[in-house]
């Protein structure tokens, strides 16, 4: 369904023509976007209307179908030049890949009729991220509608599954707190180091990781200047993390999550607890070989050189991971902080970042952009 450019076309759907000094033709995908006004709905307009390999084809809300992009999106105006349509658009069917930045439970729904037509898939809700059905009902207390999807989705954690994401046609992202928890077991899993019985995981993360709505803990007045734990009887991105610990390890993982809100907009901010296996002695320098070595290939994977700590003001913006290895002798503990832009890694960038993969692109295409300081 891609079209084929030789020269500079009529604008394409979302924003003027960028001239090409290439003079060949480009390859251009035909992008949808399923619930385009939620907060990752509006960074993949971000990140995708600057470039000249993608048209955003189509843009969904429920609430402001026929109303301008821009007017609802000001940092768009000049760039995405384009109405929001309904969610049952049957323009949708001629995209080359759909990206739904919807709530849990929205894609099981319509993704198979999308699939059937040649469409390629990437959602960013929790739909397909858990593998066992009855586990994921109980967590998103509704029943299944699309199990084959479940069965046929590849997890899109690049650094993990990189080589069946290229082949996939369904694909589901992470979430935001098992991106930057899983990249940091991950590498000490592998080298079989952790006694896995007793990992923990303190995550913090700002107010639009909650998401675009109107909840009386998310408004100003109660979330800032203050920070607050919640999920503690349980969190349904706690299977999700399991699931992927449970891989890498090879066999089931005992994971303490508690996660916490804190009064900042963007970022997750996790420290990890591994404790490593009884009679095992290590050094923080034998750590942080291991991480640099499971990450040497990785564009979007940053091991900071020892001493240094991330922060999320570091990563604001980008699709950069940061991670701090260290080592505390005393208890025998391996310390782990990971950083990341929950918007950005932690969902809409990582969301591209498999866009590139699945259509063969740069895997950084699109995704270059350096942190916001301050």
């Amino acid at each position: 369904m891609s079209a084929v450019y030789d020269s500079c076309p009529e604008p394409i759907g979302l924003r003027a023509c960028i001239p090409r000094v290439t003079g060949k033709g480009i390859n251009v995908i035909k992008v949808g976007i399923i619930g385009a006004t939620g907060y990752s709905g509006v960074e993949l307009l971000r990140l995708l209307a600057p470039r000249q390999d993608v048209e955003l084809y189509v843009a969904t809300s429920r609430e402001l179908q026929g109303k301008a992009v821009s007017a609802h999106f000001p940092n768009l105006r000049g760039i995405v030049d384009m109405q929001f349509t309904g969610p049952n658009d049957p323009r949708l069917t001629q995209c080359d890949v759909v990206f739904y930045a919807t709530p849990h439970g929205v894609a099981m729904h319509s993704a198979a009729e999308l699939l059937a037509a040649g469409v390629k898939v990437i959602d960013l809700s929790a739909d397909f991220r858990i593998k066992d059905l009855a586990l994921w009902e109980q967590w998103y207390k509704q029943a299944h509608a699309y199990p084959d999807g479940v069965a046929e989705a590849v997890y899109g954690l690049p650094e993990v599954n990189r080589e069946a994401i290229k082949q996939a046609r369904l694909v589901a992202v992470p979430g935001c707190y098992p991106t930057a928890i899983q990249l940091g077991f991950i590498p000490l899993l592998e080298a079989g180091l952790l006694d896995t019985s007793r990992l923990i995981a303190d995550a913090k993360s700002g107010v639009s990781g909650a998401g675009r709505k109107a909840v009386e803990d998310f408004l100003l007045c109660e979330a800032t200047e203050s920070i607050k734990a919640y999920g503690i009887s349980g969190h349904r991105h706690h299977p999700e993390i399991s699931q992927g610990l449970t891989l890498a390890n090879g066999a089931p993982v005992g994971l303490t999550f508690v996660p916490h809100l804190t009064p900042m907009v963007r970022g997750i901010l996790a420290t990890l607890y591994g404790p490593i296996k009884s009679g095992i002695q290590v050094t923080r320098e034998q750590l942080q070989s291991i991480f640099e070595n499971r990450y040497a290939n990785e564009s979007f994977v940053d091991v900071l050189p020892a001493g240094e700590l991330p922060a999320t003001r570091d990563v604001k913006g980008s699709n950069r991971c940061a991670i701090a290895v260290s080592y505390a002798a005393d208890t025998n503990t391996a310390l782990l902080l990971v950083a990341e832009d929950n918007l950005v890694k932690g969902a809409s960038g990582q969301a591209v970042q498999n866009l590139n993969i699945m259509f063969g692109l740069n895997e950084a295409a699109g995704l270059e952009g350096i942190a916001l300081l301050p």
